[in-house]
């Protein structure tokens, strides 16, 4: 199967945070699965931490592209029809990065893991 990270999961499994579920915890682990990290999620982490809304265990640069190296974490870019998807969704989630990916999950067949409730609203399968 092959699932989308939202933004907060990578952060949270990289730190073992208790706020993973074990369902989403099991998923990840599972190296039979293929996972999937948005562009969009690298630029609000860079974004949060670089004005102190959160704090990453290294800065941006370093901390993204190891978490996806040792996590066997692929970065899935952001195309026009991303874009132009994103654009077309009805305002249900008002966080742009969201909206990304739910646009990149329905064009590209992906299930989002995330903890997120609002991204269920969506015609996207979310799991937690």
């Amino acid at each position: 199967m092959r699932y989308l990270l939202d933004t907060h999961v990578l952060l949270w499994w990289s730190m073992r945070s208790p706020r993973m579920s074990d369902g989403a915890s099991k998923l990840i682990a599972d190296g039979r699965n293929e996972l999937l990290w948005s562009v969009a999620s690298t630029w609000e982490l860079a974004i949060k931490a670089a004005i102190g809304r959160i704090r990453l265990p290294a800065p941006a640069r370093v901390f993204v592209p190891e978490a996806l190296r040792e996590y066997l974490v692929s970065p899935l870019a952001i195309q026009q029809d991303h874009a132009l998807r994103a654009a077309e969704l009805p305002p249900l989630h008002k966080d742009p990065f969201d909206r990304m990916l739910v646009a990149q999950a329905e064009i590209e067949g992906l299930a989002i893991i995330s903890a997120d409730r609002v991204l269920a609203k969506y015609a996207v399968r979310i799991i937690w």
